[in-house]
């Protein structure tokens, strides 16, 4: 099949290299426009761009879809499917006619739960067990048409939304791949999404971890896990940041201030939460190192009794 592939980050290459792997005519692909990034806002390429480049494809880049001159673009290209993978733009409808087999997203989560663009970092932050990619054919919803493929993995329960997300975009790529033959062989009966069981995950914030030391050990983990790589989950100690990178949940029957620092061992820190005890392993303070504890505590203090985030 000839195809047209939409997407930008990271998380879209592995399904690019697949499709480049296959069978099938990659005949463009669209990705967001070169942007500048960094202290010294030098402009920076796409992922997408990056992989692409090193194929003889042509890559374009608008800043809207909206364009009549994008739309020409793209019926110039006749592909019989295009292919969206975090592109970053919403389809307009009429671009949404153009191919003979539709179009078709990629998204990491089990649709209807956990659309939009952070469905990852939320299925952590909710405590679920399990995710995984869904095929969807695209309508002029967001992440609302009819279900093509799913499949399920589980998340591990010190698992981040970094190392999920690397073994989702690869998840990504086969499903696709599945996707496009089953299609291809007119093997596949798209099914309407229950709406009823809608749940949604807005894209994160900078300053969304901060903790609060009233939710239960549990939670708190959870948004650590869900917030890293980006924005990282923080308090305050002694009015400095001071940003969780890994930490455990410790049961306790007891009730103490949440946010106290209960005790402090040679490679954890026991921290009072609403419900239970959250140990924390691994730490960063502002214009400082990542380190774990044990590091940390070499030459620095934590002193037992201080309250956490006031």
């Amino acid at each position: 099949m000839k195809i047209i592939y939409m997407g930008t980050p990271q998380f879209a290459v592995p399904s690019l290299k697949a499709l480049l792997n296959s069978k099938h005519d990659v005949a463009g692909v669209f990705t967001q426009p070169d942007r500048p990034k960094g202290r010294g806002r030098r402009i920076d390429i796409t992922p997408v761009k990056k992989e692409a480049l090193k194929y003889n494809i042509p890559i374009f880049q608008p800043n809207t879809l909206k364009d009549a001159e994008v739309f020409k673009s793209i019926e110039g290209l006749s592909p019989d499917i295009i292919v969206v993978v975090a592109f970053g733009q919403i389809l307009p409808g009429e671009i949404l006619q153009i191919p003979k087999y539709g179009c078709i997203n990629v998204h990491a989560s089990l649709l209807p739960k956990y659309r939009g663009a952070a469905p990852i970092n939320w299925a952590i932050i909710n405590g679920e067990k399990s995710t995984g990619i869904t095929t969807i054919y695209m309508d002029t919803g967001i992440d609302t048409g009819d279900i093509l493929l799913k499949e399920e993995i589980e998340i591990g329960k010190d698992e981040t939304a970094g190392e999920l997300h690397d073994r989702l975009m690869n998840l990504g790529a086969e499903v696709l791949c599945k996707t496009i033959e089953l299609t291809e062989a007119d093997e596949i009966q798209p099914l309407p999404q229950d709406h009823n069981e809608t749940s949604y995950a807005p894209m994160l914030t900078k300053g969304f971890g901060r903790i609060d030391w009233e939710k239960s050990a549990e939670e708190i983990k959870n948004l650590i896990r869900g917030t890293i790589p980006w924005p990282t989950s923080y308090t305050t100690y002694n009015g400095r940041i001071m940003k969780i990178w890994r930490s455990s949940v410790v049961h306790s029957n007891r009730d103490y201030e949440p946010g106290k620092i209960l005790e402090v061992k040679k490679d954890c820190i026991f921290v009072a939460t609403g419900k239970n005890i959250l140990s924390i392993e691994e730490l960063q303070f502002s214009g400082r190192k990542r380190l774990s504890v044990n590091q940390y505590l070499i030459g620095n203090n934590i002193e037992t009794g201080k309250v956490l985030g006031g």
